[in-house]
């Protein structure tokens, strides 16, 4: 598995427990990026389940949002940075509606992934529109 792919992964997971509630909904869409993204084109499938645990007991240790943070940008080459937040924004979009939390996680990872604020305006306008419904 590649470093990339882990930090990927563990963005999703920081985005979907942000609000204290990952439901079977948000593990759907994870197994969806995943499998449609070509950026996994070359991700074992059946790694995904690990990284999961792996992330949840990163999270769980002390400072662990700040390990996982670290982990995250280390493991993200710059090209792939806006694929990253654009991940946690479809995410964070895809029930419908934001948690205080989810975007507070969101500008705070803009912030650590050096995100420009109109680039992620845009990114965050794109995931709204892929989300919309009636």
């Amino acid at each position: 598995m590649r470093e990339h792919h882990r930090a990927l992964v563990y963005t999703m997971v920081i985005v979907s427990a942000a609000d204290s509630k990952m439901d079977d909904a948000e593990f759907h869409l994870i197994g969806e990026i995943v499998g449609d993204l070509p950026v996994f084109r070359d991700f074992d499938r059946h790694a995904l389940p690990r990284l999961l645990n792996d992330c949840a007991e990163l999270m769980s240790a002390e400072d662990g949002l700040e390990q996982t943070l670290k982990a995250i940008k280390a493991g993200l080459p710059a090209k792939l940075r806006e694929t990253a937040y654009a991940i946690a924004c479809d995410l964070v979009a895809s029930d419908g509606e934001a948690s205080q939390e989810e975007l507070q996680l969101l500008e705070l990872l803009r912030h650590r992934l050096g995100i420009d604020r109109l680039v992620a305006a845009a990114i965050e306008r794109g995931a709204r529109a892929r989300f919309q419904t009636l």
